[in-house]
C-alpha cells in the first residue's frame, strides 16, 4: 500500500475508533480558519480529538488555529469541523497538510464547508464582510502532485466547478432570509507566511482575485479529487490593496480579532445551509 494511504487510513481507523462508542457517522465536514473557530462552540455533544493524539497527524501551529476535531451535531446533521488547519507555511508536505480531508473522506462526509480568514483585494470588499468563493487561482503546490492515490479519485481530475453551484445558491437564499448581505469572488492562495506586497496585491487584483489568503485551496482539491461537493467561504480581515498610509502594517492580531467579530454570522449561516441539506 502506497505510505500515503497506510498514514490516511491508520488516522481514519483511531478516529472512528473514538467515535464507534457515539454511534457517530459524519456527514458533513468543516474546516474552520483562522479565527473562527467559534462555530465548533454551536456543535451539540461534542466529541474533541486533538491532532496530537492522532496516530501519524500533522499538529497545527498557526495563531487562532486549536488543532481538534470536533464531531457532533450541527443543523441536525453529524459534523467533523477541524478546529484549526494545517497550512504548507508550517513546513509541512502537501500531503500533510491535505491529510485531514483525507480522513475526512475515509470517514464518509458528503459535503466539505470551507472558511477562512482573507485580504479583501477588491476594492469594494471591507473588513467583516463575508465573502462566498465562487472559483479560486492556487499558486501553492498541487497536493495531487506523485502518484495518484487511486483510492481517492482520479489520475486527472476536473476542476470545472470547484466550488459548488447548488450549495452557493443555497447559501444565497438562506442569506437573503435571515437580511445578510454576502459578497462573491475569486480566492487566490500563495504559500506565505509573509503578507503579500502592495505590488502583488495589485497583480493579483489584475488577474482577477478578489480576496487573498494562505490556505483552503488544497483542501478543496483533494474534496474535488474524492466527487465531494465543497462550498467556501472567506472573512475580510483586511484590505488588501497597493494604496497604503505611510505607517500601516498587516497584524496577525488584527486579523484574527477581525475574524473573529465576523464569525457569529458565518457560523449561524453555515449552521442553516447544512440543516437544509
Amino acid at each position: 500500500m502506497d505510505p500515503r494511504a497506510e498514514k490516511i487510513y491508520k488516522a481514519a481507523d483511531y478516529v472512528q475508533g473514538k467515535l464507534d462508542a457515539a454511534l457517530l457517522k459524519p456527514e458533513v465536514g468543516i474546516v474552520l480558519g483562522s479565527g473562527l473557530g467559534k462555530l465548533a462552540d454551536k456543535i451539540a455533544d461534542p466529541i474533541t480529538i486533538p491532532y496530537r493524539e492522532i496516530p501519524g497527524f500533522p499538529v497545527s501551529t498557526a495563531i487562532g488555529h486549536k488543532g481538534n476535531y470536533i464531531v457532533g451535531k450541527l443543523g441536525g446533521k453529524t459534523v467533523i469541523a477541524m478546529q484549526g488547519r494545517i497550512h504548507y507555511y508550517e513546513g509541512y508536505p502537501m500531503d500533510m497538510v491535505t491529510l485531514p480531508i483525507r480522513v475526512m473522506k475515509v470517514l464518509g462526509i458528503k459535503y466539505l464547508f470551507v472558511s477562512n480568514a482573507a485580504g479583501g483585494v477588491n476594492f469594494d470588499f471591507h473588513i467583516g464582510d463575508l465573502m462566498i468563493i465562487k472559483d479560486h487561482i492556487n499558486k501553492l503546490p498541487n497536493p495531487l502532485v506523485g502518484p495518484n492515490l487511486d483510492d481517492f479519485g482520479p489520475r486527472f481530475p476536473d476542476m470545472t466547478r470547484p466550488y459548488d453551484h447548488k450549495l452557493i445558491a443555497l447559501a444565497k437564499k438562506i442569506a437573503a432570509g435571515m437580511g445578510l448581505s454576502l459578497k462573491e469572488g475569486v480566492y487566490i492562495a500563495g504559500t506565505g507566511p509573509s503578507y503579500e506586497t502592495p505590488a502583488e496585491y495589485k497583480y493579483f487584483r489584475l488577474i482577477g482575485a478578489d480576496a487573498v489568503g494562505m490556505s483552503t485551496i488544497p483542501e478543496v482539491i483533494v474534496a474535488r479529487h474524492s466527487n465531494i461537493p465543497v462550498f467556501g467561504m472567506s472573512v475580510i480581515t483586511n484590505e488588501a490593496h497597493d494604496d497604503y498610509a505611510e505607517d500601516y502594517v498587516n497584524d496577525g492580531d488584527a486579523v484574527v480579532k477581525a475574524a473573529d467579530a465576523a464569525a457569529d454570522k458565518m457560523s449561524t449561516l453555515f449552521s442553516k445551509i447544512i440543516e437544509a441539506l
